[in-house]
């Protein structure tokens, strides 16, 4: 929380008003007090205004700051890791590490607010975006994430040389049909493939109010053909405006490891579906099933949440490419990307 010298001032209500300069770590911002224009002090905690629009209720007391202030989108995440942590039912699960719980979550993103890559412990970008187009390619072949990834190991690895999966898998690195296969080659029983990405952008361009928006791995017929059913269960795309937005399902939510990963990955899609469709990305909404932080990352969790969030960083994805085949790992950057240190912690497997 810091002290800040808040000015009774019209000026800043303008709609022109784009951005509230921030020094240092000093947010030094002009709004309009209804209650006379007087000087206020408050206590808020440091934030991105776009638009410098305040409303003031008991101006001896609190201040609202509309729409957003900078880390209100990651403040709901570490806000649902508090809650859980205070309020959750502690579980049994098929790990045998044990979690506390939650049920029926959601979080918003706006992407006007910035790149949600959350800051309060440092995301792996790299591996965000060599999964995200490992799932495009189609592929389950954790081989080729690791060449992709540039790495010896991914955050597939574990899943791939685990004792229940190798007697089923074909290959030493092979999945099953997880996530890419049912993307791009859905198996009908005529023994035809549905390439549900390819079919969902066309639909996108061609019919954009279409409520069938839609792409499935959830596929019941083939779970015990996949070293990990899918635990980002399905998404939804709605266009109104000239905005793309998606809305995505997850049944199983590793709230501390996974969902900040999720989180950039979905918004990461969410921005190259809309490049390739000519429209401007709009919300990422995250439905949270199963809301979980497992036993052995509580004190990860308790050391994250006291940590103060950072400005959003910008996402650039090269501008010549149109087609949703086409991105490289080059073509996509995350830029002025900060972050706390990284927090190690095992994932369950």
């Amino acid at each position: 929380m810091h002290e800040v010298a808040v000015c009774a001032c019209q000026a800043f209500a303008d709609e022109r008003a784009e951005h509230v300069p921030v020094v240092g770590r000093e947010v030094h911002l002009d709004a309009f007090n209804a209650l006379g224009g007087e000087c206020l002090t408050q206590k808020i905690r440091l934030g991105c205004l776009p638009r410098a629009i305040v409303a003031v209720e008991d101006y001896e007391q609190t201040l609202f700051h509309e729409p957003s202030i900078l880390g209100r989108m990651e403040r709901t995440y570490l806000k649902l890791l508090e809650e859980i942590m205070d309020r959750g039912s502690d579980r049994e699960d098929r790990t045998g590490v044990g979690t506390r719980a939650l049920f029926g979550l959601q979080m918003r993103f706006d992407m006007a607010d910035g790149f949600p890559a959350l800051t309060t412990k440092k995301l792996a970008f790299k591996a965000v975006k060599s999964e995200l187009l490992w799932f495009l390619e189609g592929s389950t072949d954790d081989n080729r994430l690791k060449e992709l990834n540039g790495s010896e190991k991914t955050i597939w690895t574990a899943n791939a040389e685990a004792d229940y999966w190798k007697p089923k898998a074909k290959f030493p690195g092979d999945l099953g049909r997880v996530y890419g296969v049912q993307w791009r080659k859905w198996q009908k029983p005529d023994g035809t493939t549905v390439d549900q990405i390819a079919d969902v952008i066309e639909r996108i361009k061609t019919n954009p109010s279409d409520r069938r928006l839609i792409v499935s791995a959830w596929n019941p017929g083939e779970l015990d053909q996949m070293a990990l059913p899918p635990c980002h269960m399905f998404f939804q795309f709605f266009v109104a405006d000239g905005k793309l937005s998606l809305f995505m399902h997850q049944r199983s939510c590793d709230m501390f490891l996974g969902v900040p990963f999720n989180i950039a990955s979905y918004s990461l899609l969410l921005h190259m579906v809309a490049q390739v469709t000519n429209l401007e990305p709009g919300e990422f909404i995250h439905s949270l099933g199963d809301a979980h932080i497992y036993k052995n990352h509580f004190d990860a969790v308790k050391e994250q949440l006291p940590r103060e969030p950072l400005p959003f960083a910008k996402l650039w994805l090269n501008p010549e490419v149109k087609d949703i085949d086409s991105f490289t790992m080059d073509d996509i950057k995350l830029e002025g990307y900060e972050s706390h240190p990284a927090i190690k912690a095992e994932m369950a497997v």
